[in-house]
């Protein structure tokens, strides 16, 4: 969900205005627990606060609480009280997650003697923020965030801090992509150091991070970082056997509805090879749509790198159009602008018969009609019809309906040449 609308982002100033602020932005009067059905001493950190200071909330933020102790029976005690559930995320580590009516709350036990302990450990500066609401509120900022924050950058805690969880490398330049903000040399280069510790983390963290950095506003700087910085090396060693995909060029023509479905799709397949998306365990239906989208990329481009439509037949521009329907606009994005134009015209008119390919006949109209049976047979005909309609040689039912007996006789004659007619 995107952030909701807000009037500015809070950073300078008086800090315990500055607290009082956030804490309205967080209505904590629409949280689906109250604050005093919290444990005591119950801070909130990361996310929440610092988009609370952006004023980059969604209606439904995710919150991040640390509690003294306790907090795996706490969440289990809340979720029982609520009818929600309880997630053991980390039992050794005493960290849950109470999912209820769309929203999900983390409880983990404090980490360290004291608070600011626990916040040192954090991966990034502008993440190790807390926000005290067990009365006055009050922000907790001991590494420097919201400096961070007010300057557009992002840093690291520390480097220990993120190979404790090289997940985190690549978090980092997926909050450059959702934040619009630039990383410090120093944090590059900790990356850079660490980037041989990412294969530790799990392939479904690493898809989760990719996913919601290819789908980012600020993606193609971010993506340019992970690919100087070969953080994905280890799944892309298979590149080489295929050919790359095309870089996403601008996509100015495009709604915001058409980039959002578009650009994470066509980022995803220029980032990592058919076999680095299966071992970090994407799903079926997405490995389809990114060897669907690479299959055309490669076969349309040119020696120059252009699109060269004009060499396909009928059938594999027909089969381009089956393939690529709903993601037609992931391929558009990868040529030049003055050739995106006429196909996004054509693309958006649902009743183009070639951009949305249909036969005019279903099966159980052409069997009854014309007294054949299920098969391959029946299957090769719908496409012979679906192909008429896309070049206008059919429109109408009883166009059709002669085009697939003419089909049929030609197929009779041709599996048996030799034939006589009585």
């Amino acid at each position: 969900m995107p952030p909701r609308c807000g009037s500015a982002p809070i950073l300078t100033g008086d800090r315990d205005k500055l607290a009082e602020i956030s804490l309205q932005r967080l209505k904590p009067a629409t949280w689906p627990v109250s604050p005093a059905e919290l444990p005591t001493g119950a801070v909130l950190v990361g996310g929440a606060v610092r988009d609370a200071l952006l004023d980059r909330l969604t209606d439904t933020p995710d919150l991040d609480l640390v509690v003294p102790g306790n907090a795996l029976e706490s969440t289990r005690q809340l979720a029982q009280k609520h009818r929600g559930a309880c997630v053991v995320l980390d039992e050794a580590r005493d960290m849950a997650r109470l999912v209820l009516g769309g929203w999900t709350i983390d409880l983990a036990r404090q980490e360290g003697a004291t608070l600011e302990d626990d916040l040192s450990r954090r991966d990034y500066r502008l993440n190790a923020i807390a926000l005290s609401f067990d009365g006055t509120p009050r922000l907790i900022d001991p590494t420097g965030g919201l400096e961070d924050l007010s300057s557009g950058r992002i840093v690291a805690v520390r480097e220990a801090n993120l190979q404790e969880d090289p997940l985190r490398l690549i978090r980092g330049l997926r909050l450059t992509a959702e934040l619009g903000m630039t990383m410090n040399s120093q944090t590059l280069m900790m990356l850079r150091r660490n980037r041989s510790l990412l294969p530790k983390a799990a392939p479904e963290r690493i898809q989760a991070e990719l996913m919601r950095l290819t789908a980012a506003p600020d993606a193609d700087r971010a993506i340019q970082t992970l690919l100087d910085l070969k953080l994905l090396k280890p799944w892309t060693t298979n590149m080489a056997d295929q050919s790359p995909a095309a870089t996403v060029r601008r996509a100015d023509l495009l709604t915001d509805s058409e980039r959002r479905q578009a650009l994470p799709l066509a980022r995803l397949t220029q980032l990592l090879p058919d076999e680095g998306l299966k071992e970090l365990r994407f799903s079926r239906r997405q490995l389809q749509r990114c060897e669907r989208l690479r299959h055309w990329i490669e076969r349309s481009s040119s020696d120059q790198g252009d699109p060269c439509l004009e060499q396909f037949s009928e059938q594999e521009r027909l089969q381009l159009h089956k393939d690529l329907e709903k993601d037609l606009p992931a391929l558009i994005v990868t040529w030049p602008k003055e050739l995106q134009q006429s196909w996004l015209k054509r693309w958006r008119d649902p009743q183009d018969p070639l951009f949305h390919p249909r036969s005019p006949l279903d099966g159980d109209t052409l069997q009854k009609a014309l007294s054949i049976s299920p098969g391959p047979s029946l299957g090769a005909l719908i496409q012979h019809l679906c192909l008429e309609r896309a070049y206008g040689r059919v429109s109408t039912r009883e166009q059709a309906l002669n085009a697939a007996r003419s089909w049929l006789s030609y197929r009779a004659v041709q599996a048996d040449p030799n034939g006589s007619c009585d």
